[in-house]
């Protein structure tokens, strides 16, 4: 079994309001996850970033972090506080340059002694583009196109020196890119930094199979993931790749009590702190794209249909069809009689694991065993000492059933996940 602890910057699973929940920007907060991570023996830390403050209504979300500082360069003073940890970014490839790109990456690989790790993003939102003065120059089709080329270029950079030390000059005319030159940084002690996609559409799925080492995706339940997993792991074949060679990991959170009803009453008071009525009524409108701030979130779901085409919410991906949600939203809410808040409060949740630690760690297991997932991206409720728990109290059952490491098997990363170094292509 595979553990990551993610560390979010834009989400509804942080509780703000608890007494317990630290600073969301300062380096402490980022050690302190980092080194419990760690201590549990954690495959890596992944920290999460936005390109622009998202905007709900011409204002800003209330469920983004304001004075988040840029990711490569926290993990860089990451890696001089810990020693095994890998360390991953998500870096947007729809906003960046693979020769800049790929030298900050082989950097911090250099720095962390083969640690690093990215994950690769896309964008093809005018509201994002703006901070770039490129506004909608991606159509939405090309976003994938240009992820992958920008990968294989910056795996070509990476290969540009040789496993000995020696620099060679590079050349790449593609699609999206034209570069030429020599490459300024040393092959790194993985060869090529871990490459991490969090894609789920089909072009998605298309492109971690191609390119990614790692999957992070957000089905978290047994059903949904063992369809994921198989479909996924069965693109593999036909570009030369076997089923180990890429890691599935969902994101997924969880919440222990000392006993399973106690984790369920800590589960339920999580959703209502997490959902206030302000937040049902912010994601109802993400849905519907309106303005429904005169409806009240303990009444009825509206009867109006949602508007597929507005503007209201700029920077968050609306998941599927919004008539389609709309109506399964709808169909709930009359079924079980709940209200605006509670059918948010349902439908959104990320609890994916909750009960007391033995319970948690036989839930770990069975999803593993049945092939839903490789390993778990866990995300705490509570940041940055949500994951200490988890590590003093489940990490110790995954050891003794020989599910998880009691050590590091090696320095590196690929050495965490079992994945071999690339094959050097100069």
């Amino acid at each position: 079994m595979h553990l990551a602890a993610h560390f979010p910057g834009v989400n509804n699973t942080t509780v703000w309001a608890d007494p317990r929940s630290g600073s969301q920007i300062d380096f402490s907060s980022f050690e302190h996850l980092a080194r419990t991570a760690e201590r549990g023996r954690f495959d890596f830390f992944f920290l999460a970033e936005g390109l622009r403050l998202r905007e709900h209504n011409g204002r800003i979300h209330d469920l983004d972090v304001l004075g988040r500082p840029e990711s490569l360069t926290v993990l860089a003073a990451l890696a001089a506080v810990t020693d095994r940890l890998g360390l991953a970014a998500t870096v947007n490839a729809t906003f960046n340059e693979p020769y800049e790109l790929a030298r900050r990456l082989a950097t911090l690989d250099h720095l962390s002694e083969g640690r690093a790790a990215w994950n690769v993003v896309t964008s093809f939102d005018a509201f994002t583009g703006e901070n770039f003065r490129r506004g909608g120059y991606l159509d939405r089709a090309d976003r994938y196109t240009r992820a992958a080329e920008f990968v294989a270029t910056a795996r070509e950079l990476w290969d540009t020196w040789t496993p000995d030390g020696t620099p060679r000059p590079f050349a790449h005319r593609g699609q999206h890119f034209a570069i030429e030159g020599e490459f300024t940084v040393p092959r790194s002690p993985q060869g090529h930094p871990v490459v991490i996609q969090a894609g789920d559409s089909p072009d998605g799925r298309e492109f971690a199979a191609s390119t990614a080492d790692i999957v992070f995706t957000r089905h978290g339940t047994l059903e949904s993931g063992r369809a994921f997993y198989a479909d996924v792991k069965a693109r593999l074949a036909k570009y030369g790749r076997e089923p180990d060679q890429l890691k599935i990991m969902p994101g997924v959170t969880f919440v222990l009590g000392d006993s399973d009803a106690e984790a369920q009453e800590r589960a339920a008071e999580f959703r209502r702190r997490q959902v206030s009525p302000q937040n049902a009524l912010l994601a109802l409108e993400q849905v519907w794209g309106r303005d429904l701030s005169a409806y009240d979130p303990d009444g009825p779901l509206p009867d109006i249909d949602p508007d597929p085409g507005s503007s209201l919410v700029q920077g968050r991906v609306r998941h599927g069809d919004p008539l389609a949600v709309a109506a399964r939203w709808r169909a709930l809410s009359e079924e079980k009689g709940l209200s605006i808040r509670q059918t948010v409060i349902e439908t959104t949740g990320r609890q994916s694991f909750i009960g007391s630690p033995r319970t948690v760690a036989e839930q770990l297991t069975e999803f593993v065993a049945a092939d839903a997932a490789d390993g778990f991206i866990l995300v705490p409720h509570l940041t940055p000492g949500g994951l200490d728990d988890f590590v003093d109290r489940v990490v110790p059952l995954l050891q003794e059933r020989g599910v998880f490491r009691s050590e590091y098997g090696g320095p590196t990363l690929r050495s965490h996940l079992g994945l071999a170094e690339p094959v050097w292509k100069g």
